[in-house]
Parts: C-alpha cells; sequence; structure tokens
C-alpha cells in the first residue's frame, strides 16, 4: 500500500477505534454494538479494492483485538474483518464512484451479518460460545440494524477522503486552472497578435501608398 492509503486508513480506523470503545460500547444497547470499524473498512474497501481491503480490515481487526477491554483470543476480530474487508473490496465499482446508495447498504447489511457470522464461528472453534447464550439471531438483527442506521453518517464521508487522497484533487485542479490560463492567454495572445498583425499591415500599405504618391509627384515635377 502506498504511503497516504497507510496514513489515513490508520487514522481512520484509530478514531473509529476510539469512538467505538469510549461513546458507542458504553451506550447498553439493546444486542449488538454499532460497529463503527466494521463501517470503516467498508468505506475504504469500497474505494481500495479486495487487496487494500483485507490489508485495512486485517490491521483494523488487529487493533480492535488488542485494544481493552479485549476479552477474546488476539487474531479472531482481524480474521473476520481481513475476510470482509476482501470480500467488499471485490464489489468496487469500476469507476470508483458509487452511482446509487442501494449497493453500498447491501454490503453494509451483508457485512454486518457476515461479520458477526463468522466472529461467532471462529468463538466456535476456540471454544468460546459466549454468543449462543446472547442468541445469535438476536445479535444479527439488531447488529443489521445499527450498521444499516449509522452507515450513511460514516462509509461516504471515508470513500470521499480515500478517493481525494487517491485521485489529489488539488493538483488536478491546479492543473485545469493551468491549462485553462494557458489556453485564455494563447487566445488572447492570438487576437493580440492578428490586431497588432493588422494595424502593422494597414501601416505599410499606407507608407506605400505615401512614396508611391511622392513619387508621382517628383516625377512630374521633373516633366514639368
Amino acid at each position: 500500500m502506498r504511503f497516504n492509503r497507510i496514513l489515513l486508513s490508520s487514522t481512520l480506523v484509530i478514531v473509529a477505534l476510539v469512538i467505538q470503545v469510549s461513546v458507542l460500547a458504553r451506550l447498553h444497547l439493546p444486542g449488538a454494538v454499532p460497529d463503527l470499524v466494521l463501517l470503516t473498512v467498508l468505506g475504504l474497501a469500497l474505494v481500495y479494492g479486495h487487496v487494500g481491503g483485507a490489508l485495512v480490515g486485517f490491521g483494523a481487526g488487529l487493533l480492535s483485538d488488542l485494544a481493552p477491554p479485549a476479552d477474546h483470543a488476539a487474531g479472531r476480530y482481524a480474521l473476520v474483518l481481513c475476510v470482509i474487508g476482501y470480500l467488499a473490496g471485490l464489489v468496487k465499482p469500476e469507476s470508483g464512484q458509487v452511482r446509487s446508495a442501494t449497493g453500498p447498504m447491501v454490503v453494509v447489511v451483508g457485512a454486518a451479518l457476515g461479520s458477526t457470522l463468522l466472529y461467532a464461528g471462529v468463538g466456535a472453534l476456540v471454544g468460546d460460545d459466549a454468543a449462543q447464550h446472547v442468541g445469535l439471531g438476536g445479535l444479527l438483527f439488531t447488529a443489521a440494524i445499527y450498521d444499516l442506521l449509522l452507515a450513511p453518517f460514516v462509509v461516504p464521508g471515508i470513500m470521499a477522503l480515500a478517493r481525494r487522497a487517491e485521485n489529489d484533487p488539488l493538483g488536478e485542479a491546479g492543473g485545469g486552472s493551468t491549462k485553462a490560463s494557458d489556453v485564455s492567454s494563447g487566445w488572447l495572445t492570438t487576437g493580440t497578435g492578428l490586431r497588432i498583425g493588422n494595424q502593422r499591415g494597414g501601416l505599410r500599405m499606407k507608407a506605400a501608398k505615401a512614396r508611391v504618391a511622392r513619387a508621382g509627384r517628383i516625377k512630374g515635377v521633373k516633366r514639368l
């Protein structure tokens, strides 16, 4: 990954993790907790593609595994977000811009359900059956609802930031203005050149006519 991708992804993931641990986790909502880190990974994966999404997901999941109060084995959520980031990156728009909100909303719901199921499945493999006691159905429903409600405020902004860092619109805007100024200056130069050329041509014609008239008068004097 390029440096600007690493810097932007790290900053967004850390901010999302801090907000999730310090704010969202303390709301004590029924069922699941709104997963701001997951939405951040989805927004970046929809711009960076499957490889970038997998790398961002692994890093974000590993930070979530190590952030207190972590009560599960390290690497569990890293695996989940790595898979989710890879799958979300596969549906990246070819143009880099989303024309409709339907696609990203479907991705958010699928990611919320898939991450919950995958997390519970990995937990069952390592002997953690907490999801069964809480109720997997309730977790799936609340996770999808919470993430779907939070997604419009998170995913579009993250995608816009990622595209802006990728395309460097300031440079493009500067290049566009430079090109426009070049075109306008060329147009002005051409118009000025034509006007100056016409003026010079007119002066030459007047001078030539004056010389001809002067020569005619001189010859007439000699004839006399």
